[in-house]
């Protein structure tokens, strides 16, 4: 057989295994079948409109909770090592990558000896003799039954998967910020709430105490008045004590050391007048950690076609170019020239179970990741209902309680009016005073609680990881 009639059918075995290469066993992704409502529960009508399309500068206008997000989001270490990770995943799909090429290397060595048998190609009877050697190698596997393309897949859905964490992890902290945040903001209502109620008592106390020494009055009121200074004062140290932890548990979402945060009003903050919360199916799209959980259901699919092909053969094509001399004097001569192509192919023929229980185990990892999808969507359903019932059931909590502390501190003043005009006894002022101080703190916490339920929606909806450095984005948002 001719050298040209042997390249001839080379070079038709290379088309036909390219031809061939266009098919990979294992199953194609599809995504599972979702029973997706048609709308939340508690939501008043569907509608394309979602308060989660807003960014997070949008939907908290506060100036210092947005300077305090910006400073997580560059400072924070949970973040920071997340975005090592997605590195660490994009490496991983370029190294799987990196397999659709040849893999090209070279070699080379210089020897002179006598009877050398290892350091020369050319054994010799006695004599000396030197010998050198430069050759580059390829080897590139064809990807007949997809195992590489397999590889790859699974790889690259990896990698997304970890850029989803991410947006996961920065959408978790925007919460954790505007969450301490606005806890600081009431925990400083709190305190002006304790501090005025301890000044009202303080005045009942002395009251008490002049009536008691002008003999209008018994020792009782002036011990009972003291009673309940002393109670109320007892609140300000565990308030202050709260205000300390929450800012440093916010210093360290924001990446600096314990210390003071600065803010500003509780009732500076406004709610956002809108929050419709769109339709369900969007979440599929929307929410970090539900894409993150497709993208791995994604990697374990293309893992059970690449333990499909490991029971085929694989088919690698080998080539090398370069010098080869037996004398040192010779390298340089065009005989020394030397090259070579072959193909190979290897595959299994018993394992003792081994590849078939390859293929069981990534079958069932594709079955759990497919629970752990399904199971997100679930759980992403649930929260969105939770925070759409906790907002509006808030609402007319909070209305009936700022009627009750208006309808308290009238109480108050009347009743002060009338005992110092001796038509009321001293119970009716330190019992008005009693029910509005825990009045006052409840309607301070359920305000806070309406704004961590706006909070929780836009968590829940998946909004707010958007980055802000990305100008399209932020103005298609901000229209």
């Amino acid at each position: 057989m001719s050298e040209r009639f042997q390249r001839i059918i080379l070079w038709l075995v290379l088309l036909a295994l390219a031809v061939l290469a266009g098919c990979a066993v294992g199953p194609d992704y599809k995504r599972p079948a979702i029973d997706s409502p048609g709308l939340f529960r508690d939501d008043n009508a569907a509608t394309n409109r979602s308060f989660a399309d807003l960014n997070w500068w949008n939907v908290y206008r506060d100036d210092t909770l947005q300077a305090l997000v910006r400073e997580a989001f560059t400072n924070n270490y949970d973040l920071r090592i997340a975005l090592t990770r997605v590195e660490q995943a994009r490496q991983v799909a370029a190294q799987a990558r990196s397999q659709f090429v040849p893999n090209v290397d070279y070699s080379g060595a210089v020897s002179q000896g006598r009877n050398d048998l290892f350091g020369s190609a050319f054994p010799n009877n006695g004599t000396s003799v030197g010998s050198a050697s430069t050759v580059l190698n390829a080897f590139w596997e064809v990807d007949l039954w997809g195992r590489v393309r397999r590889l790859n897949e699974s790889a690259r859905a990896q990698f997304l998967a970890s850029e989803e964490a991410r947006r996961e992890v920065r959408l978790s902290l925007l919460s954790e910020v505007a969450t301490d945040y606005f806890r600081l903001l009431e925990l400083d209502q709190e305190l002006e709430i304790v501090q005025r109620t301890t000044n009202s008592f303080a005045e009942s106390l002395a009251i008490f105490t002049q009536r008691f020494k002008g003999g209008t009055a018994s020792d009782l009121e002036a011990s009972r008045a003291e009673a309940a200074l002393a109670d109320a004062a007892s609140a300000k140290p565990f308030v202050l004590e709260q205000i300390s932890q929450t800012e440093n548990e916010l210093c360290i979402l924001l990446g600096r050391l314990p210390g003071p945060i600065s803010r500003a009003q509780l009732s500076s903050t406004a709610l956002p007048p809108e929050v419709p919360p769109g339709l369900p199916s969007a979440l599929l799209e929307r929410r970090p950690d539900v894409r993150e959980t497709e993208q791995l259901l994604r990697s374990a699919n293309a893992q059970v076609g690449e333990s499909v092909a490991e029971f085929f053969p694989k088919i690698g094509l080998t080539a090398f170019l370069g010098k080869i001399s037996p004398e040192l004097s010779a390298f340089t001569l065009g005989g020394a020239n030397a090259w070579g192509i072959a193909a190979e192919t290897t595959g299994p023929l018993f394992e003792g179970g081994r590849l078939v229980g390859q293929y069981r185990q990534a079958k069932a990892a594709r079955d759990e990741a497919r629970l752990h999808f399904q199971q997100a969507i679930l759980t992403s359903f649930r929260e969105v209902s939770d925070a759409l019932v906790a907002r509006g059931r808030l609402e007319e909590i909070r209305d009936q309680q700022a009627r009750e502390v208006k309808a308290l501190d009238r109480a108050v003043r009347v009743s002060t009016d009338r005992y110092v005009a001796g038509r009321a006894s001293y119970y009716e002022v330190l019992e008005a005073q009693q029910q509005l101080f825990p009045a006052e703190l409840s309607l301070a916490r359920t305000h806070r609680d309406q704004e961590l339920a706006v909070v929780a929606l836009y968590k829940a909806l998946g909004g707010g990881w958007n980055d802000e450095s990305n100008p399209k984005t932020k103005n298609e948002n901000s229209r």
